[in-house]
């Protein structure tokens, strides 16, 4: 015999534990099944430890969907001062970061502490280790265990997308989503490192800023082994599809020619790669430079190291996969979905929220707001 609840949530993430403990509040009897041994396992290890929780520039221009509108309710609904009050009641001591990051001063054990102790307070129920084996529906769901059946009348899909395999991503969320005949957007990895040859210049970094089309991000960007990451390489990767070439700014703040016809008046007799060496990581310079001295370069040649430098152009060979990418772009159809309280249109009861929806954030907190955003609509609905 199955034990029965008002809502089932599956999945123990962000998203899941906030739907969890706002339909607790709401007086519904909710029960948490994770497949780890642990809920809230991204939490752990975002912001290296530290849970860049959300971002205070939270606004629906930081999300990619092919509805770029969905994200506006839930945004609007609950937003990132929402979550700020929600860790201020709990005493976790925060700070922000560059462009509007916030995170743990401790530890992002405290954010998962402060979720599970707010499922505690009304009742929610979270069962760890529990292995989805079938989800049926006929007056309400029954979704099977390998440690028991329970049956509810809402199911709340919240365990994510594609990346991160070795946390325990799967393809759950997409796969039950599609057996219920709701549609799903191509879906690719995201926020993550790009593969291309280039010089051995591993480990250097500099700010820099990428731009494809009409998208663009100033950040820092490191040269690896396998091609190219850091911020402004993470958050282009998201928009960026197969050939298509992104252009790079390497010295954002310097009028390259003019500085380089400058240096050829006030400093002559310097090699090109000293003069580079002053607006740029010394080994890059040194892999940019043309021999000879400034005096024996001609202007048209400072104009095309100008241009090299404000332009540099790459086609990456690809990316470093969904073991590497910190989200996945795409997943459930947003026109499958209810905007306002995220349940499946023409599966009543089904709601679907989180990294499994097509909605993603950029880099810097914004993927964990749509999270607790996404939750908290759905959790107002069950």
């Amino acid at each position: 015999m199955s034990q029965l609840y008002d809502v089932i949530v599956a999945g123990g993430g962000a998203a899941g534990l906030m739907c969890a403990l706002r339909a607790g509040q709401r007086g519904r009897r909710v029960l948490v099944l994770e497949h780890a041994d642990k809920v809230g396992k991204k939490i752990l290890i975002s912001g290296g430890g530290r849970c860049n929780f959300t971002n205070l520039g939270s606004q629906p221009e930081a999300f990619l969907s092919k509805n770029p509108h969905f994200c506006k309710s839930a945004l609007a609904r609950y937003t990132q001062h929402d979550f700020i009050a929600l860790v201020g009641k709990h005493r976790i001591a925060w700070h922000e970061k560059t462009l509007g990051q916030l995170f743990c001063d401790g530890s992002a054990r405290q954010i998962v502490a402060m979720l599970l102790a707010e499922c505690a307070a009304v009742g929610v129920e979270v069962k760890v280790a529990h292995r989805i084996t079938g989800i049926d529906k006929a007056d309400r769901f029954t979704v099977a265990t390998d440690r028991g059946a329970f049956a509810s009348q809402s199911l709340v899909l919240a365990t994510g997308g594609l990346s991160i395999p070795k946390m325990g991503a799967t393809a759950f969320a997409h796969d039950t989503a599609r057996r219920f005949g709701l549609e799903l957007t191509e879906t690719r990895p995201a926020l993550v490192p790009l593969t291309l040859k280039v010089p051995e210049l591993s480990g250097v970094s500099l700010e820099v800023a990428t731009r494809l089309g009409r998208i663009s991000f100033r950040e820092a960007m490191l040269f690896t082994h396998r091609g190219l990451s850091g911020p402004a390489i993470l958050q282009i990767s998201s928009y960026w599809r197969d050939g298509q070439e992104i252009v790079i700014d390497l010295v954002p703040d310097t009028d390259a020619a003019s500085f380089l016809k400058d240096r050829k008046r006030t400093r002559p007799k310097a090699e090109l790669r000293t003069v580079l060496a002053e607006v740029l990581p010394q080994r890059l310079a040194q892999h940019l430079a043309a021999e000879g001295t400034m005096a024996n370069l001609r202007d048209r040649d400072l104009d095309a190291q100008a241009e090299r430098l404000k332009a540099w152009k790459i086609v990456p060979s690809g990316t470093e996969g969904y073991a590497k990418a910190e989200v996945t772009v795409g997943g459930v159809d947003t026109d499958e979905l209810s905007s306002r309280t995220m349940e499946a249109k023409k599966v009543p009861g089904l709601f679907v929220i989180g990294e499994a929806v097509d909605v993603t954030g950029w880099l810097g907190g914004y993927n964990f707001q749509w999270a607790w955003s996404s939750g908290w609509a759905a959790g107002e609905a069950v």
